[in-house]
């Protein structure tokens, strides 16, 4: 126990109060382990020996010198001070500079005939080299043999050497934490090595505490390389085994076997489909029903290329449960997409989902909306459908997770759009059934793999790749409104051919509009026109276009004659319903929407989008966006409005996506393009705070290996009796994560 608690040692006992408060508040450090897991972001290297006659210019050198003269002199009238040393080796001559007050301890260390070493970068001023502010370090005088040769071996170690750089705050520089960190660095020795002795062999890993004085204070770049490929991997390893042992932990746990019942709902259902399943989504059927026959909740994750059918998929997944005896509740995150679901499956399910009703099919079941919006009396049937039984099917947003929701027997969950829904949420739903409920989470934002063994590591996956035959092709443009006015012009022109051909069109901005601002607490920006969006001001300061005027301008101006309409998340749900519906029945030509419109909706007539100020939106926004057209059996048309010049990454993502239709290619741009932390965001609690040498993008290869040996490790030993440390580890990453979940709570 001993080893683990002198880690766990607070700070303020080996660095005093004050430094221990400035990284407990600043940089989340409290013990002895956490400084030592706070990792040099880099290594500055202090430049070879050079002698001054051959000083390099913008290079980082080290000399050893004498000092030839030293004098401070004033300017900017008496109030501004600089030290001016001259120092020569036989070779050349160099001038050190230093100002302000760090200018007397040098002055009183480096006088006339002193000797030392300096390294710093060499620049020139009025026509002489000079070192500003080097880094220095007096030798000792004396020519005696004992003194030279103490003098080469202190060179030696000085020049050369790799610098760490540490992640630094106000009031705690680099140099400070190096200090700190030399500190504790001895205390290194009592680390309990997670990984086991086997494994770290098998694999020719340097043990822990060797790996933190490597990466601590490194000899050579090759001791940076062991450490860094040693700390990466046990990252890896123990937040794989942490995900192992709840994937084991799941199989524990009892569930109904839910198994297909012959002449059923489904099968009713399916001699009802005008089309056949394309061969990815009868692949993955197989793999969700093989779960839902046995007696452990099932935990998979459906992803599947925007319009690849995974509605289809989850369907008939319900069904299955429904048929079984159970109920199925399907999740959404909003309430726009709630809504159209709901319509969707009923349309799809036709007399199958008027369970109760006059004209419906003998063995139909009812299928309820329950969302936050609802009326009282509507809410209350909803509530009394789902306790009696009578509804096998609802379709809710957050409103489902609420305590006054009780079920007669939830069988199955489907999560869409899982990066909404936090693991807690999922939890609290599972946690209505009798027994723990089967889980199915679906996401329209493909997920590279590694993201998928991190962030949704607790689930299997399967992976829809497959477009329903009849979806047609997508062109998409960048449209650059700033450089080229009549692209824009032209873009307009192209919606009222659509129109003309009897088609229909969204255009998309990032912004409500009115007086948005004042109700966010964001100060009124001044309103911005699609017009103005053309004038020269930056395009980065003016407030993103909004629905509101854009409408409005479209209405007076390119699309006069057409049927205009808007939809945004400030409408009354009933209103939003309206416009969806009229839309859907090809009442309105136009629809001037904000990302409501994201995920879900499936107009198959619409057959153009214009994306304004494309560039605020990210790219995976952006391909969700282009998914709602090219639905149906006439090409779709994306065009991404944007005032960036051309140089601009933005423009450089936006040609991106237009460049490609592959899901998968583009999230790892998106991943590519973000920084780590948001990639891992908020879900997985806890994960994100744990990887500080783990890069989840590049280290697919080491997540993969580490994956593996953990699933070993937790099926041969799932209390981890035979691991000690690795429980150590483990706790500790779950307390960030318990911590996390509470904040959040």
């Amino acid at each position: 126990m001993d080893r683990v608690s002198a880690l766990d040692e607070p700070l303020k006992k080996s660095l005093g109060p004050a430094t221990a408060k400035v990284m407990a508040e600043h940089l989340g450090l409290h013990t002895v382990g956490d400084l030592l897991h706070h990792y040099p972001r880099r290594y500055e290297e202090r430049g070879q020996l050079t002698t001054l006659a051959e000083l390099p210019l913008d290079e980082d050198v080290t000399v050893v010198a004498q000092v030839a003269d030293s004098r401070i002199l004033t300017f900017n009238h008496g109030r501004g001070q600089r030290l001016e040393i001259t120092l020569t080796d036989g070779s050349g001559r160099l001038q050190l500079v230093f100002f302000g007050r760090g200018l007397h301890k040098p002055h009183k260390e480096l006088p006339p005939g002193s000797r030392g070493m300096f390294a710093g970068k060499v620049s020139v001023f009025n026509r002489k080299l000079q070192l500003a502010h080097p880094t220095y370090v007096p030798l000792a005088p004396g020519a005696d043999s004992g003194a030279v040769d103490e003098d080469a071996s202190a060179v030696n170690a000085f020049a050369g050497k790799l610098i760490p750089i540490y992640p630094a705050c106000k009031g705690l520089e680099s140099w400070k934490i190096t200090k700190a960190v030399d500190a504790v660095l001895p205390r290194a020795v009592e680390a309990a090595d997670p990984l086991p002795p086997a494994l770290r062999e098998g694999r020719g890993f340097v043990p822990l505490p060797e790996a933190l004085l490597k990466v601590h204070r490194p000899e050579t770049k090759a001791d940076i390389e062991d450490a860094r490929a040693r700390l990466k991997w046990d990252e890896a390893f123990v937040l794989q085994v942490a995900l192992a042992r709840r994937r084991y932990a799941d199989t524990q746990l009892p569930a109904v076997a839910r198994e297909p019942v012959a002449g059923g709902l489904l099968d009713t259902f399916d001699a009802g489909l005008p089309f056949t399943l394309t061969e990815g989504q009868r692949k993955v059927t197989a793999e969700i029903f093989a779960d839902l026959a046995t007696e452990h909740p099932m935990h998979r994750l459906l992803q599947g290329e925007v319009g690849s059918g995974k509605t289809l998929v989850a369907l008939r997944a319900m069904l299955t449960v429904v048929d079984a005896g159970g109920q199925a509740a399907l999740l959404a995150p909003t309430e726009v997409l709630a809504q159209q679901h709901h319509r969707s499956i009923t349309e799809m399910m036709g007399e199958l989902a008027q369970g109760g009703m006059l004209g419906g099919a003998e063995n139909a079941t009812k299928v309820v909306l329950l969302t936050g919006s609802m009326g009282t009396a509507g809410r209350r049937q909803a509530l009394l459908d789902l306790v009696t039984g009578e509804a096998g099917m609802v379709i809710g947003t957050h409103a489902l997770i609420e305590d006054k929701v009780r079920f007669h027997d939830l069988g199955l969950v489907v999560v869409d759009e899982q990066h909404r829904f936090g693991v807690e949420q999922r939890d609290a739903l599972r946690s209505k059934g009798k027994q723990p409920p089967h889980l199915l989470v679906m996401t329209a934002t493909p997920i590279p793999r590694t993201v998928a063994m991190t962030v949704f590591g607790d689930l299997e996956t399967s992976v829809l790749d497959q477009l329903p035959a009849g979806r047609s092709p997508i062109a998409s443009h960048v449209v650059p409104a700033q450089d080229k006015p009549h692209f824009l012009a032209r873009a307009w022109e192209r919606v009222r051919e659509e129109v003309g051909k009897g088609h229909q069109a969204y255009v998309v901005c990032p912004r409500i509009g009115d007086d948005e601002d004042e109700k966010n607490g964001k100060g009124g920006k001044k309103k911005a026109s699609a017009a103005k969006g053309k004038a020269a001001e930056d395009a980065e300061k003016r407030p993103p276009l909004a629905v509101l005027e854009v409408a409005e301008q479209l209405v007076a101006g390119p699309l006069a004659g057409l049927r205009v309409e808007v939809l945004h998340g400030r409408m009354q749900p009933d209103d939003k319903d309206a416009v969806m519906r009229r839309f859907a029945a090809g009442e309105v030509d136009v629809l001037v929407a904000t990302t409501v419109i994201e995920v879900g909706v499936n107009v198959p007539n619409a057959t153009a989008m214009v994306i304004m100020d494309a560039d605020r939106f990210g790219v995976s926004q952006l391909h969700q966006l282009r998914g709602r057209v090219g639905r149906g059996a006439a090409p779709g048309l994306c065009l991404l409005v944007t005032d960036m010049p051309e140089a601009s990454p933005a423009r450089a993502r936006l040609g991106a996506v237009a460049a490609t239709l592959d899901g998968f290619e583009l999230s790892r741009i998106d991943l590519e393009q973000r920084r780590e932390g948001d990639v891992l965001g908020q879900a997985q609690s806890g994960v994100r705070s744990s990887l500080r040498m783990l890069a989840v993008i590049e280290d697919e290869e080491i997540i993969a290996a580490a994956r593996e040996e953990a699933v070993a490790v937790v099926a041969a030993d799932p209390e981890l009796a035979s691991s000690p440390e690795l429980r150590t580890a483990l706790d500790a990453l779950l307390d960030t994560e318990r911590e996390q979940f509470l904040d959040k709570g």
